[in-house]
């Protein structure tokens, strides 16, 4: 029992990190296709500038979950995946870097440069992660030994680079809604119509993701084996007719919820249709980590969850304060302010 729910809270930090995170990165990998001046880039950079850093507390959350809560999958994990995830590493480091130092010299090369680090450090992240994600769903190549016999190449096939396809569009409409949030006037219309555009875009990649998650995995076996579970389903089809129809009424708020919520739908359809496995094996069933061969003592478990209880309604608490705190749109005078981006 304490295996199955440190399972799905493996899960929900996971998707609440991406969409979470997710705006933020979505916001990166616009900046190319909606900040047409330095003031538009300013704009982007303070809609995200109050948050970004707090919401990249969850992937530390998951990932110290992972080690904790399954040391021996975090340790085939990132032996197996260690490329991407140094190369996930290097793109967060320089990202973050490029907040802080881009106003540190008055120079438009210079500001460039940690804009195309910003771009690229939001893209990459949000490639990789699909891809890493898919690749998960789909089984990695470990043997008996839980060694990883395939490489990077291995890694994109054609249903790992769905998957990074999938979650660089969730990304992109994600960070447009919330840029609609927190702008006004030509910024605001520009991200309201790349948010419609996007959709569209998001919504085929949805039901080609479907289609080929049927093609390459086993993800359904637990949908049929329980056809409840399909409720789940709902949650990413429900958001996303929610987005349309919020956009249409220029409630941005609920449509950025409604990105959430899809965002959240699309992560908890694959972990609940990996379980009990946390890291499948394509070679053979019998070689996958799971919750069984993977967790840590029921004591160790017990106590973490003790923990969790504390401080995590503690953390959502006040990242809801700060979100709400900050939720008012930016204006020129928040530009003139001394520590804005």
């Amino acid at each position: 029992m304490l295996e199955t729910t440190w399972f799905l809270l493996w899960g929900i930090l996971w998707a609440g990190y991406f969409a979470l995170d997710g705006y933020d990165f979505g916001l990166g990998i616009n900046m190319p296709l909606l900040a047409e001046s330095e003031t538009d880039k300013r704009v982007m950079y303070n809609a995200a500038g109050p948050f970004w850093d707090g919401n990249q507390v969850w992937l530390i959350t998951a990932g110290g979950v992972t080690f904790a809560a399954f040391p021996a999958t975090y340790a085939v994990l990132f032996s197996s995946l260690y490329t991407p995830l140094l190369l996930l590493l290097f793109a967060l480091i320089f990202r973050g870097v490029s907040f802080e130092f881009r106003r540190k010299v008055d120079s438009d090369s210079w500001r460039r440069f940690w804009d195309g680090c910003n771009v690229l450090g939001s893209l990459i992240p949000a490639l990789l992660f699909g891809v890493a994600f898919a690749n998960i769903f789909m089984g990695i190549p470990l043997n008996a030994q839980q060694i990883n016999e395939g490489n990077l190449l291995t890694l994109l096939n054609p249903y790992g680079l769905a998957g990074g396809i999938l979650f660089v569009l969730l990304f992109s409409m994600h960070g447009s809604l919330w840029l609609a949030v927190k702008s006004m006037g030509d910024m605001e219309r520009k991200a309201v119509n790349l948010a419609n555009r996007v959709w569209g875009a998001v919504l085929v990649m949805v039901v080609a993701f479907l289609a080929l998650t049927v093609m390459y995995t086993n993800l359904f076996d637990n949908y049929a084996a329980n056809p409840l579970l399909l409720i789940i389903l709902l949650i990413p089809v429900a958001g996303l007719v929610l987005v349309k129809m919020f956009l249409h009424q220029r409630v941005y708020w609920k449509a950025w919820a409604s990105s959430a919520a899809t965002i959240i739908g699309v992560t908890m359809f694959g972990v609940i249709g990996m379980y009990p496995k946390l890291l499948p094996s394509s070679i053979d069933p019998d070689f996958s980590m799971t919750i069984a061969n993977s967790a840590s003592s029921t004591l160790t478990l017990q106590i973490m969850l003790g923990v969790a209880l504390v401080f995590c309604p503690l953390v959502i608490a006040y990242q809801t304060w700060v979100h709400l705190k900050f939720s008012h749109k930016i204006t020129d005078e928040d530009l003139e302010y001394e520590e804005a981006y």
